[in-house]
């Protein structure tokens, strides 16, 4: 691997495992200085432990890189601002933050709990706020820096029993367009990439059916590490004119996504009325309208 980011300083989240873990160790070999966060709880976010963010530290320094791991939930704001200060103070600065954290608690909307929709939208959804906001006055400062969040295909095209993480992936797609837009002014890009992994997070998903089976062993050939590459270009100089897109990462294939526009209008001079909108709007759009679609009703070809 080149050395595409040299003397970067990365923070990543979520890197004791899965995909946060491979991306912290390839952005070790190419050549950044990683803080490897991890608060080391349970697929459902009980719990806590050193181990995992200290086990991906000795693997960067083991190959000769440089890493110091962090401990701090990024669900709550002080502890936000201490993993950018953990930056800070190893390694006298902060040029990436790779918004990687997350947490499942799946259930099907009618039965999901208050406390069940909440801490999935605390650590995604706040926790990718409230890094990005403490790492945004020293992008700001030094007129530079990159963000790299963690969406999913389950908020961008939907997904059953997943409206608490759906919800806060889809909302992190919002933050960092806004951020994009917000920053591009200080140098300041923010993109985000949806990634088809087998993961701990992926690995509760229910297998009750021969189909959520068959669909979790296809996932078993998407490894983290196919999500790293993208991950680490788009921290590097060259890619500093891509900002505010959302990229998808599937085995070997990398997509563009879409984001809303209008697809199609009708208009009437007199303006609209509630029978107007049912007899002429609604039968003249109807034609464009979306279906119910899941994330494998549109990703149905087996991964490349």
């Amino acid at each position: 691997m080149s050395r595409i980011v040299e003397g970067k300083v990365v923070v990543v989240t979520g890197a004791g495992g899965g995909i946060g873990r491979d991306i912290a160790l390839a952005y070790a070999a190419a050549g950044a200085k990683v803080i490897v966060n991890d608060i080391g709880a349970s697929v459902s976010g009980e719990g806590g432990d050193a181990g995992p963010a200290q086990r991906v530290v000795d693997e960067i320094r083991a190959a000769g890189g440089e890493a110091a791991a962090n401990t701090d939930s990024v669900s709550d704001a002080a502890a936000a601002q201490r993993i950018v200060a953990s930056a800070l103070d190893h390694f006298g600065r902060i040029d990436v933050v790779i918004n990687n954290a997350g947490i499942l608690r799946d259930r099907f909307f009618h039965k999901m709990s208050v406390d069940e929709f909440d801490s999935v939208v605390k650590v995604h959804l706040y926790g990718s706020y409230f890094v990005s906001r403490a790492a945004a006055t020293p992008f700001k400062e030094q007129n530079g820096g990159c963000f790299v969040h963690m969406t999913s295909t389950s908020g961008l095209i939907g997904n059953f029993g997943q409206a608490n993480y759906s919800a806060a992936k889809l909302g992190i797609m919002a933050l960092s367009k806004s951020i994009a837009l917000d920053m591009q002014k200080f140098g300041v890009r923010s993109n985000c990439i949806a990634p088809f992994a087998w993961s701990r997070m992926i690995g509760s998903i229910p297998t009750e059916t021969d189909a959520e089976k068959a669909r979790v062993e296809r996932m078993k050939q998407m490894t983290p590490a196919k999500i790293a590459p993208l991950a680490v270009a788009l921290a590097a100089d060259s890619a500093a004119d891509v900002t505010g897109q959302v990229f998808a990462v599937r085995n070997n294939e990398i997509f563009l996504m879409s984001q809303p526009r209008p697809v199609r209008s009708v208009q009437r001079g007199e303006g609209w009325t509630p029978d107007t909108v049912l007899n002429h709007a609604l039968p003249a759009l109807k034609g464009s309208f979306f279906g119910l679609d899941r994330s494998s009703d549109v990703f149905t070809w087996d991964p490349v």
